[in-house]
């Protein structure tokens, strides 16, 4: 290395370097699945979580994405056939939000220009920037099998939704059914219950007053002893029932109390005449009412309300439905509202007021009319949460309509079973719990959306409304054809007629809705590589090894892959396979106060800009020391400048190392070193090469990342070039071509073992530092993952002990303020021979690393000096001609005064309630790490101080 052609640049540039070694890479096709992988290598292969077609990398995928390129390279480089198989999903309800917010722009309008011109524009839009994401994958360094790069909507995933669909519905899996959905009044489709958010809203709580049909009353407690029990009664022709939602009202069909509520024990079967409507409603009884709550009664909506309708089910109320799609009043012309209005109550001029109107503005309206008749018993302010659509960001509508559904509960047994028996893991074991929760409770899941881009659904219907699910129009009219043909009765001759001269789309019209966008990524683990045909891809890399994912889509994505891989992948003895064998969850990245990133707070950190100031390696590798298992990463971009710093480290190493010589020699062999200090660093890199790879297979990355930081950091660059100066500039030419073809070895299976977290600095090292005869060839992302199994006990103990000495030296001179050009003597007490030997060995670098002067042993320690245990014997520093005591202790009593009382300041702070509610929680995070950070303050603080007492 040292007589390379071109000496190692001063600086590493990570803004030339990295799109330089991402075209090598690209050119030599260096992520193909198999890419240097021996013949009959074992498969190793990860699906990308896709992202979606309208993203741009973000944090998260910034961590998800590196921490699945350190696996896919470790795996690389251990000789396995990889495949990391890269992909977009279409993200049905983001997608056409986009394009229709383009066309708006232009004044175009999707109604207007009719599906198949929309769909036109979706897939321009996808052609021109639906790839943006890659890109940026590619700038972080994932190591993905590009040439392989699937999209949800692509034909052969579309023939895979179209198998799974018709199947499912052959076995009665999947079914339509009338059911309240989750309805996107802003949206207009139904969305699952998993992309609702739950908000937080200050309202009202209104208590209306239901008058009881004529001739109706009953006795209500007024006042109480002081046990609970009514002690006065009052006579009411009226029930109350408390509401967060007046404009629904419209649709009541009952009122429900709990049977063992003793007040409307004598009531219920009886009737409320529903104010405005004039519609006579039951009083039923159902356990659901809680009797402590509001008043123990409760409107019944069946039509608006996921409990009512539960309820209705079960006292068979009516459902009727007041809200149109876009949630207007519609009650005029509306069949369902206006049967069955048996009494003559109702207030049509309140319903002209009311028609078309929005349900927020109806909802003032009716509270008005109600109070006007004297109807509104009392209105509290109440805080409660309001679902919200995750997309539309407006309040959902629950909206009895009909729906496909998936029986997820049949599919979630086999998928519950996997994790309870252990064949798939997660990791961490915790989220495991998450998982069985709403697997064990899975409501049947709603697929059909109310969109245009997506997978239409298969189902095409007759003229009488029979449905028939095929994967063509062909194959379903042929199935019509059949069906009506074979049933006398009425459509029979209008078929057999509409054959005679038959025009396309006459008999049969298709279901308009698209596929839930999680249905087609339900499939990606086997859809990608090309099942339902039975592929050698399939066949090779199914099942896959790990799947890699945030917490957040553990119930979209990581449950329903569950669910469809086991019900249609099975082994040739027709069991079923899992998609992956282990779930590893990642936390969330947080900024640095531990605060979510959001939009709102202006805290959101954008991955490309790092990449752009500090590289992309910087950022994998801090990602990749942050990811603890379990523990949410909180980043601050100051921490990743600090890891450019450690590449930095490595980089001016290497240059160091050039400058001495040190040049690849391929006939070095460890076992051949001879000197200590070469024997050390070989059995610290043997123990690094056996840490980092245990903890990648554990997922343990953190650990991983710390590991190489202390060998790069400290045992390479501190201590073991340190200590070979004197050998460089020595006169020994054995020892110095020995350290010098040592030290090439030991950079050389470094940057190997750096490899999967810091890929383009390694990559360009590897390069420069080959050779001028290129003594070795390829590329790093191919070479050998290192397994060193060299150890020399001995040898770690000596020069580990040589670093704990001279480093406790020079800790205490720091401590104790000595000046750095004062030079101290040392007394060693209580040395056994092996120590005297070591210090007989290596006199000159103490003297030279720690700055002493004599090295004298005695048997007990002088006067006035600060000592430090190391092993059996401890080190002496007499400091009292060098500092002055007295003035030192001051001055630290002085510090430790300063630092107790801005932590009691702190803790006073903290131990307020008031403050801790109120205040900003940044700032508040930022008190407790600063209080942390003086504790830890004060106990050096008070070492030192111990150290200064004894050397008194």
């Amino acid at each position: 290395m040292g007589m390379a052609i071109k000496m190692l640049e001063k600086n590493y540039d990570s803004a030339a370097v990295e799109p330089r070694i991402a075209r090598t890479w690209e050119e030599a096709d260096a992520f193909r699945a198999g890419a240097g992988a021996k013949p009959g290598a074992e498969t190793f292969s990860i699906v990308i979580p896709p992202p979606n077609v309208t993203g741009s990398l973000h944090m998260g995928h910034a961590l998800n994405n590196t921490l699945q390129d350190i696996m896919v390279r470790f795996e690389r480089m251990r000789g396995k056939d990889v495949l990391w198989q890269p992909g977009m999903d279409h993200a049905g309800i983001a997608t056409q939000m986009v394009v229709e917010r383009k066309l708006m722009e232009k004044q175009q309008h999707r109604r207007e220009m009719g599906r198949e011109a929309f769909i036109e524009k979706v897939w321009e839009w996808k052609a021109e920037s639906g790839g943006l994401i890659f890109n940026q994958l590619r700038r972080l360094g994932a190591s993905c099998d590009w040439s392989r790069e699937r999209f949800t909507m692509d034909e052969g995933l579309s023939e895979a939704v179209l198998e799974v669909f018709v199947s499912l519905y052959k076995e009665g899996l999947i079914y339509k059914d009338k059911r309240l959905v989750n309805w996107d009044p802003k949206l207009l489709t139904a969305i699952s219950d998993l992309e609702v958010e739950q908000i937080e809203v200050n309202g009202n709580l209104w208590h209306l007053r239901y008058p009881l049909e004529p001739g109706v009353t009953y006795q209500h407690p007024v006042a109480f002893d002081e046990d609970g029990k009514p002690t006065e009664w009052e006579t009411r022709d009226y029930l109350v029932v408390a509401t967060t939602r007046p404009e629904t009202m419209l649709g009541d069909t009952g009122v429900a109390v709990h049977p063992d509520d003793e007040r409307y024990k004598g009531i219920v079967g009886k009737h409320v005449i529903l104010p405005i409507v004039g519609r006579r409603i039951p009083i039923v009884a159902d356990e659901y009412p809680d009797p402590t709550a509001g008043t123990g009664a409760v409107k019944m909506t069946p039509a608006h309300d996921f409990n009512d309708f539960e309820v209705g089910k079960r006292r068979g109320l009516r459902a009727i439905n007041v809200l149109t799609i876009e949630g207007r009043i519609t009650i005029k012309d509306n069949e369902d509202f206006l049967e069955g209005l048996d009494h003559p109550a109702a207030l049509h001029g309140a319903w002209d007021q009311l028609e078309g109107k929005d349900r927020f503005e109806a909802r003032k309206i009716i509270v008005e009319i109600l109070e006007e008749a004297g109807l509104v018993d009392k209105i509290e302010p109440h805080k409660h949460t309001v679902p919200h659509g995750d997309r539309g960001g407006v309040p959902i509508e629950p909206r009895l309509t009909e729906q496909w559904y998936v029986d997820a509960k049949t599919l979630a047994k086999p998928a519950i079973a996997s994790v309870r028996e252990g064949r798939t893991k997660f990791v961490p074991k915790n989220w495991e719990k998450t998982y069985f929760e709403w697997m064990e409770n899975i409501q049947p899941w709603c697929v059909s959306r109310q969109l245009w881009w997506g997978h239409q659904i298969p189902a095409w219907y007759g003229p009488d409304g029979q449905v028939f699910v095929e994967k063509t129009e062909e194959e379903a009219l042929h199935a019509a054809i059949q069906h009506y043909i074979s049933h006398e009765g009425p459509w029979k001759a209008w078929v057999e007629e509409k054959l005679e001269n038959f025009k396309p789309g006459e008999i049969l019209t298709r279901d308009e809705d698209v596929l839930d966008t999680w249905f087609s990524s339900a499939l990606w683990p086997f859809s990608t590589l090309g099942w339902p045909k039975q592929t050698p891809e399939l066949d090779r890399y199914y099942q896959t090894d790990v799947l890699v994912t945030g917490f957040d889509i553990i119930f979209f994505w990581v449950a329903r892959m569950m669910m469809m891989g086991l019900h249609f992948m099975k082994d040739d003895l027709g069991e079923p396979i899992e998609p992956f064998h282990t779930v590893y969850v990642h936390a969330l990245v947080r900024d640095k106060n531990g605060q979510k990133m959001s939009k709102s707070k202006g805290n959101v950190i954008d991955p490309l800009e790092l990449i752009d100031e500090y590289g992309a390696d910087a950022l994998r590798f801090t990602l990749a020391i942050m990811a603890a298992q379990g523990r949410d990463v909180k980043l601050d971009p100051a921490r990743v400048a600090g890891y450019r710093n450690f590449g930095t480290k490595l980089w001016n190493a290497t240059r160091f190392a050039e400058m001495n010589g040190v040049k690849l020699d391929p006939q070095f062999v460890p076992e051949a070193a001879s000197l200590t200090i070469n024997r050390w660093i070989l059995t610290e890199l043997a123990r690094t090469a056996r840490d980092v790879t245990d903890a990648i297979e554990t997922y343990r990355f953190n650990d991983a990342a710390g590991s190489l930081y202390r060998f790069v950091w400290n045992q390479f660059c501190d201590w073991y070039l340190e200590l070979l100066k004197p050998v460089f500039n020595g006169e020994d030419e054995g020892a110095k071509a020995e350290s010098q073809a040592c030290a090439a070895y030991v950079l050389e299976e470094t940057y190997k073992l750096l490899h999967p977290f810091m890929p383009f600095m390694t990559e360009e090292l590897w390069a420069h530092t080959a050779g001028e005869g290129n003594e070795r060839a390829g590329l790093i992302c191919h070479a050998e993952w290192p397994t060193p199994a060299y150890a020399d006990d001995a040898a770690a103990d000596e020069i580990n002990w040589l670093v704990d000495l001279v480093s406790g030296i020079r800790s205490v001179r720091a401590e104790m303020n000595v000046p750095p050009s004062a030079v101290a003597p040392l007394v060693v007490v209580g040395a056994n021979a092996q120590t005297r030997t070591r210090i007989e060995r290596h006199e000159p670098a103490i003297r030279r690393l720690a700055r002493v002067d004599a090295i004298a042993l005695a048997d007990e320690a002088p006067k006035g000096s600060a000592q430090i245990v190391i092993g059996e014997a401890t080190a002496c520093l007499p400091l009292g001609s060098l500092i002055d005591l007295a003035a030192e202790t001051a001055r630290l009593e002085k510090a430790i005064a300063k630092a107790s009382a801005e932590a009691d300041r702190i803790r006073g702070k903290l131990g307020n309630e008031k403050f801790v509610a109120n205040a900003k929680p940044e700032v508040v995070e930022a008190e407790r790490e600063r209080l942390a950070e003086l504790e830890q303050q004060m106990t050096s603080l008070a070492t030192a101080l111990a150290r200064v007492a004894e050397a008194r």
